[in-house]
């Protein structure tokens, strides 16, 4: 790893973040010709990025809604996590130097969150956004400039959600490779599969970051890992959304959850949500394999289960089909909405969906 390495700065304050991510330039790559790419093995997603879409007005609209209606929420469990990682301490189950490291982009406000808050109630925290990408692992080179640092013991790892759990398996899997560590914390807001150390529920709702993109996480993209911009040494990289900057609410969305979470740090301390992991699992599991099967789908990367990695796939692929638990459910709304201007195929089956409340198909191009 290089001695002064670059890191792309993002719209937070400096305190909040430290991104571990090269920044870098790359042309964007058109969805139809990425998602042949991609199907056809000819290179990998993380080798390619399209230019991120701008949200319509009414799409935005939606967003508002989604989160003057989850601000209390996320507030009242971000509030409990973070409680929970300080009693974890105290018991000596986590280090006391506690090291965030949100998963790039979907845990980032979450961990700005836990960051405030943990900093509030008097434990030595900081925070870094780091890369994961499917079947390459955690950015090597971020995690030893993060254990060069501090200890091992006090890593937790933030993200968003849990989908079918894909990220989390790679999560455990590159943890274990890197630092000989049987198991990696992982900390989300919602966790319907079962995959998380510690979570706000194991509800798939609607989170209202979970419908944006780089514009409530900062204004960088997903991560890049390209050889022909990222070198052996480097971080892996992220392009700064620029042409969204007009329209980004990364700050005042965790500025206004951070106001409330001040409500809640002396309430009662609510207990940690009840659930058999293992059997969440499985219902998970089985409900992906159901529409595997009922649709021909012999590569699972294809199904993106859960409202916000159904509602990302929209956005960033190119869908096949949409199932929705319920077409009247209010927190299905922007998923509606694009399926309705993009015209996509929207099927209603509260069988076929199982624990999620709405799952992507990714249409079939190889």
């Amino acid at each position: 790893m290089v001695s002064n390495p670059q890191m792309i700065a993002g719209s937070y304050h400096p305190g909040d973040v430290t991104f571990l991510l090269k920044p870098v330039q790359m042309a964007p790559t058109d969805i139809a010709t990425k998602e042949d790419r991609i199907q056809s093995g000819a290179a990998h997603y993380s080798e390619m990025i399209s230019q991120e879409r701008r949200p319509d007005d009414r799409y935005l609209s939606i967003f508002e809604t989604a989160r003057r209606n989850g601000v209390d929420r996320i507030a009242r469990e971000i509030s409990a996590l973070a409680r929970r990682i300080a009693q974890r301490v105290t018991t000596g189950s986590l280090a006391p130097q506690i090291t965030l490291c949100s998963l790039v982009r979907a845990g980032v406000p979450y961990g700005v969150l836990l960051q405030r808050e943990l900093l509030a109630l008097g434990i030595d925290s900081c925070h870094f956004g780091v890369s994961i990408i499917r079947d390459r692992g955690l950015d090597g080179n971020a995690i030893a400039y993060i254990l060069d640092r501090r200890p091992v013991g006090g890593v937790v790892f933030v993200d968003g959600w849990t989908g079918k759990g894909a990220i989390a398996c790679e999560l455990q899997t590159s943890w274990q490779a890197l630092t000989g560590r049987d198991s990696a914390e992982l900390v989300v807001l919602a966790d319907p599969s079962g995959f998380a150390t510690m979570s706000g529920s194991h509800d798939d709702w609607l989170i209202p970051s979970g419908i944006l993109g780089a514009n409530v996480s900062g204004l960088i993209s997903r991560s890049i890992l390209n050889r022909d911009v990222i070198g052996p040494d480097d971080f892996h990289g992220s392009i700064p959304v620029d042409h969204l900057a007009d329209i980004d609410v990364s700050l005042d969305f965790v500025d206004q959850i951070s106001r409330e979470m001040a409500r809640h740090r002396t309430a009662p301390m609510p207990s940690a949500p009840s659930a058999d992991l293992q059997a969440l699992r499985r219902r998970a599991l089985a409900c992906v394999h159901a529409i595997a099967a009922e649709y021909d789908v012999t590569n699972l990367n294809r199904i993106k289960p859960g409202i916000a990695e159904a509602t990302r796939a929209v956005l960033r692929r190119r869908p096949h089909k949409v199932f929705l638990r319920s077409r009247d459910d209010g927190d299905l709304g922007a998923l509606i909405h694009l399926c309705n201007t993009d015209g996509v195929d929207m099927v209603v089956d509260a069988d076929l969906t199982g624990p999620y409340r709405a799952i992507t198909l990714i249409e079939n191009r190889a």
